[in-house]
């Protein structure tokens, strides 16, 4: 079913399909877009935002990785560093990028241990808008998975909900793609959340705790694993209501965070399981982070039904889809 494809691509097609839409309100996209909202990618290349960039700096770090093994924090963050600093230098670097994104890799960028460079206080989708690929990876215990996904995201966003939301997140795509019935995602989900409650990756994560001022690393990761679990009971609430029509930013929040973009990009693909397009434009149609929303329920929908789900003719026009293809075919 090439799912890894599925969820590269889809994680792109979300992005660009929802940049149009990120700042406007529900009002502004039916105006510009009709009832519907956006349904089809625009441009030959149909352009991508940070989102996706990022994503493909996460992914081809993670390649060259795999094949020196064994993967390891030591292993894989230089990397990262290099390809999070390659990506702030880069001219393509004009999509509307976050501003702690920004910050923490001219940290990155002038020689700062990570842990002084991340962002500590943020919890910022740009956690988990980019860690599809370490769901996707191949051959990662658990614990390794759990720790890089958080590592990936401590580089940027130190706080404790953007880090459970990216572990979060990696494991959707993972158990999506080794074939999850969507419906039990939820209390997947919600069950690795109370598993993981007191669970510090040192080893990963080295010190960041003691930047946030919490009593012990348990309390520190505590916090995030608390705040997630409570965006998966707004998610229950949305899913309860099942309406397909509203603005799916309403229940589970506007995404701008890293747990509400988990919570909504999981609403949009959960109200259209077998819909991947229709997935994606619910995401971009809405008055949140719609490019991150969509971007993971693109992820999401891809991981559990495949590249062939998705329009034959978007492929080819997809911006850096050089790049999606060789991450997707790596791990297909």
């Amino acid at each position: 079913m090439r799912r890894a494809s599925g969820a590269i691509f889809g994680l792109a097609y979300g992005d660009s399909l929802g940049a149009p839409t990120e700042f406007l309100d529900m009002k502004q996209i039916r105006r510009r877009f009709g009832e519907h909202g956006p349904t089809q990618l625009n441009g030959d290349p149909a352009l991508v935002t940070d989102d996706t960039q990022m994503t493909i700096a996460v992914g081809l770090a993670l390649l060259d990785a795999l094949e020196n093994p064994p993967f390891t924090p030591d292993l894989i963050t230089p990397m990262w560093r290099r390809r999070f600093v390659d990506w702030l230098n880069s001219p393509d670097n004009d999509r509307a990028p976050g501003n702690t994104c920004l910050r923490a890799c001219r940290g990155l960028a002038a020689g700062k241990p990570w842990v002084d460079a991340t962002v500590a206080g943020s919890k910022g989708c740009g956690a988990n808008m980019r860690v599809a690929p370490v769901g996707l990876a191949p051959g990662l215990s658990d614990e390794t998975r759990a720790g890089a996904s958080q590592l990936q995201a401590a580089l940027t966003h130190g706080h404790p909900t953007g880090l459970a939301a990216s572990e979060l997140t990696a494991f959707a795509v993972r158990w999506l793609a080794d074939g999850m019935d969507p419906s039990d995602l939820p209390g997947a989900l919600r069950e690795r959340c109370h598993d993981q409650r007191a669970v510090y990756h040192e080893r990963w994560l080295g010190g960041l705790w003691r930047r946030s001022g919490a009593g012990s690393p348990e309390a520190f990761v505590a916090r995030g694993w608390d705040e997630c679990l409570g965006r998966l009971d707004a998610l229950d609430a949305a899913l309860a209501r099942a309406d397909r029509s509203s603005d799916p930013c309403e229940i589970t929040g506007a995404g701008w965070t890293a747990d509400e973009a988990l919570a909504t990009g999981l609403l949009c693909f959960l109200l259209f399981p077998d819909e991947p397009v229709e997935a994606i434009r619910r995401g971009a149609a809405s008055s949140g982070d719609s490019d991150s929303i969509a971007c993971l329920a693109g992820a999401f929908a891809g991981a559990r039904l495949g590249l062939a789900a998705w329009p034959d003719e978007w492929a080819s026009r997809i911006e850096y889809a050089d790049d999606l293809a060789r991450i997707g075919a790596a791990w297909d």
